[in-house]
């Protein structure tokens, strides 16, 4: 749906037997069940906004609440399908709801579009809470197949068929991840009675507390440290349907070790480690939302990749850091300046992992000159679109890389066969 709105004036006023704050309130829960930031404090927002412009005009109660309950540019499918499905008052959500709606007349879904499967869970709930009573008297069978998965299922379940009770199961889960990268020695020492070098400072210490007499041989061994990981993702609009279950696995990485690096980028990169830092998810979330300007957009890899290595590379890519390159490699640029920026970071980093969402589909193809001009320079490639190919990853990382060439040589053999 296009987000626009008919400008037909309500036919009945909410004074005339309307419950238009109830609705309000029930609306913004829905919402909520459908994954928008939406709490108290907006429910007020929204009823102030809809007494200072009035419910005269359809267009004018359609802004009033956008404005108050869209913060992002990927909320507004979910908000757009949410007003037209819960304001209309269909037949259908008559029989369910059995409330006196202001009766607001809007243009019918297009047929073919299919609901958002989080939406149209959230409004089922919602609906199911407002009925209380009324629901033996008049049953509606509707199937919905709102069931949730068990664990098993849910690890394979591709994030874009996930519905909301499953969603928030996922994220529950992906909190729980743990990514052990393989540590690596490091430049310091430390007092190892296994050790395989001689601490002369210790011996000597100990030599004067026992006299000089003896010179008891203390050993140290080099210090073990995961290095640092920097995580790159794309949030553009072929990405958001993935942003969010990454963007809670890159919370849980950030507050599960230290050293950990993340940037967002679309059109343009946005350092966001600082936000995803907070403990509190939500909190985290909401602080990354307001910082990031281009959620949902285009896509200029290439150009984002430069902002990176000429800013943050000397930063954040020393001691053999590790990068995880999240993107589905569709550029809006035509891949323009990107082998070289790649070549750069892959030769800045110790290893580069390349996850793209698209390697869920069987016949997926190196056809595209984004994909062409990264592939030859990553270490591994990945998907990334379940919570069983994050447990791969995880698995991966927590073993001793394998050789490039062996790991890229079916890719790159597929890749010269489609030129």
């Amino acid at each position: 749906m296009d987000g626009s709105v008919p400008t037909e004036a309500p036919a009945d006023s909410p004074r005339d037997g309307g419950k238009l704050v109830a609705n309000i309130m029930h609306f913004a829960r829905a919402l909520r069940m459908a994954g928008l930031p939406v709490g108290p404090g907006k429910v007020l927002d929204a009823i102030a906004a809809v007494e200072a412009v009035g419910i005269g005009r359809r267009d004018d109660f359609y802004w009033a609440l956008h404005a108050v309950f869209v913060n992002r540019q990927d909320q507004r499918e979910i908000f757009n399908q949410a007003f037209h499905v819960f304001w209309r008052n269909p037949r259908i959500l008559e029989r369910m709801m059995q409330m006196v709606l202001p009766q607001m007349r809007s243009e019918p879904q297009p047929e073919g579009e299919e609901m958002n499967r989080r939406l149209a869970e959230a409004l089922l709930q919602g609906q199911e809470a407002v009925l209380g009573d009324q629901a033996d008297e008049e049953k509606v069978e509707i199937d919905a197949a709102f069931t949730t998965s068990d664990k098993e299922l849910l690890q394979s379940m591709d994030f874009e068929k996930m519905s909301g009770a499953e969603m928030r199961d996922a994220e529950r889960m992906l909190q729980r991840l743990v990514l052990p990268i393989a540590q690596l020695p490091t430049r310091r020492f430390a007092p190892s009675g296994g050790g395989n070098r001689v601490d002369l400072r210790a011996s000597l210490r100990g030599a004067l507390r026992s006299g000089g007499d003896i010179i008891p041989l203390a050993l140290k061994k080099r210090r073990m440290r995961p290095p640092p990981l920097v995580i790159l993702c794309d949030i553009s609009g072929s990405m958001s349907r993935y942003s969010r279950m990454l963007l809670h696995f890159m919370h849980a990485l950030t507050n599960d070790r230290d050293r950990v690096h993340t940037f967002l980028f679309g059109t343009r990169l946005t350092n966001v480690t600082r936000h995803l830092r907070r403990r509190d998810v939500d909190e985290a979330l909401e602080r990354v939302g307001t910082a990031v300007g281009d959620w949902s957009g285009g896509t200029r890899i290439g150009a984002c990749l430069e902002d990176f290595n000429r800013l943050w590379s000397r930063r954040v890519l020393g001691q053999g850091a590790v990068v995880l390159l999240i993107t589905d490699g569709l550029d809006r640029d035509a891949g323009e300046g990107l082998s070289g920026e790649i070549e750069r970071l892959r030769k800045s980093c110790r290893r580069l992992i390349w996850l793209n969402p698209l390697l869920r589909f069987d016949g997926f193809a190196p056809k595209s000159l984004g994909v062409r001009a990264i592939l030859p320079h990553v270490d591994e490639f990945r998907p990334v679109h379940n919570l069983d190919s994050l447990g791969q990853l995880a698995a991966a990382l927590s073993r001793p890389p394998a050789r490039r060439g062996e790991a890229m040589a079916p890719w790159l053999r597929k890749m010269e066969e489609v030129a």
